[in-house]
């Protein structure tokens, strides 16, 4: 298979890595982390300048009419520079919920200004009971004359501090954990009765928790039908799965390439630490989970890319593996960096916990091996058996 990449795929690749480069290193990047939003302003112009903000949209609406490929290579470059500027929450998982279940007025509405930097946006799933369902929706969006009345809490929303608009899963019929019955409302973050909390991550990025309380909306923010916001849930979070994979990737190479070139100037007895076998074996070790999470991310893009029946199943998989290479590459780095792997003054344990969030992020390794053994093997898992029955 043919997995090298179209003239647009590389400047757009070479594009994010001049910037991380020239402009985005790591004392920048722990300045962004340290102020108030947790973000910058004038880095996300300047990706709306660049034409970054573009790539998923439709060319109709301004975008560039990319596909899972042109993402995965820009989120794989957001990875190797820690960039904590909210693409994921406002372009995948926001912008691709109105690309899947938007109508023509919404996506018109509101797809221009994220592509021109304006709108920042958010996707409130997430609950205190649900850990990885997202089915398990207890906030209900109950009907009020010509609109809605929405009622609940979500918790560790992506970007809800920053947000300027927020996609909000509700249940609008069925039972707490049905897959039927979920719909999806959008909410402006300051409408009146939204509240919302922020906090930091480990990764240092913000978040917020957003209660709800008998927040009134209109007809018209109703996003696709009603109850049916699931099945565009499903195709969103598999986009959003391989953007992760794709920076865990950029994190991963960061961390083997840092771990070998402190191997090489590290020196123990009077001799580079990189010189003693034990050590370079264990970089091999590393070096191999790297590979394998590779072919796993480029084996989902594809899938994606080409409408695969299996596209579900292969994407649980790199998940899993993401998971797994990943934990191992980055112990490996701590470990042989010493102490000085766990202080805040180096980047190597910045790279550590990006990556253990993006593990905990839509679902950690547990989830997806049970996701993918019930699609494989017909197991009980009952997460995945809900997500048959609504597809």
């Amino acid at each position: 298979m043919n997995f090298d990449f179209s003239e647009e795929q590389t400047m757009l690749r070479d594009s994010v890595a001049r910037f991380v480069q020239d402009d985005y290193n790591f004392d920048t990047r722990r300045a962004i982390v340290a102020s108030e939003e947790g973000i910058s302003r004038q880095n996300w112009q300047t990706f709306a300048e660049l034409g970054w903000l573009s790539v998923p949209f439709a060319e109709e609406h301004g975008g560039f009419g990319g596909g899972p490929v042109d993402l995965m290579v820009m989120m794989e470059e957001f990875g190797k520079g820690l960039v904590v500027e909210p693409y994921f929450a406002t372009v995948v998982l926001f912008g691709g919920l109105l690309r899947a279940a938007g109508n023509e007025a919404q996506q018109a509405q509101y797809i221009p200004s994220i592509i021109d930097g304006s709108t920042l946006g958010a996707f409130a799933y997430l609950e205190r009971q649900s850990r990885y369902e997202i089915t398990d929706v207890a906030t209900r969006a109950v009907a009020d004359g010509d609109g809605y009345v929405l009622n609940g809490e979500k918790v560790a929303v992506a970007n809800g501090a920053n947000a300027d608009v927020l996609i909000v899963s509700a249940r609008s019929s069925g039972e707490q954990y049905d897959s039927r019955g979920i719909s999806l409302f959008v909410v402006p973050a300051d409408a009146d009765g939204v509240e919302r909390v922020s906090y930091r991550m480990m990764d240092g990025q913000v978040v917020a928790n957003v209660v709800l309380k008998d927040v009134r909306v209109a007809a018209d923010a109703l996003l696709g039908e009603l109850g049916g916001g699931f099945a565009a849930i499903e195709r969103v979070t598999d986009e959003a799965l391989v953007a992760l994979g794709a920076e865990a990737l950029g994190l991963m190479g960061q961390l083997n390439a840092k771990t070998l070139e402190y191997a090489k100037t590290r020196e123990q007895f009077g001799v580079a630490i990189g010189s003693f076998q034990a050590l370079q074996h264990r970089m091999v070790d590393t070096f191999m989970s790297y590979e394998q999470a590779k072919s796993m991310v480029y084996r989902a893009v594809c899938a994606l890319e080409n409408g695969d029946d299996d596209a579900r199943r292969i994407v649980h998989a790199m998940k899993v593996m993401i998971e797994k290479s990943g934990q191992h590459i980055f112990e490996e780095a701590i470990q042989l960096h010493g102490g000085m792997g766990l202080t805040d003054e180096l980047d190597i344990g910045h790279f550590a916990k990006r990556l253990m969030m993006i593990n905990a992020t839509l679902g950690d390794g547990d989830y997806h091996q049970a996701a993918f053994n019930a699609l494989s093997y017909g197991g009980d898992a009952s997460a995945e058996a809900r997500i048959s029955d609504a597809a």
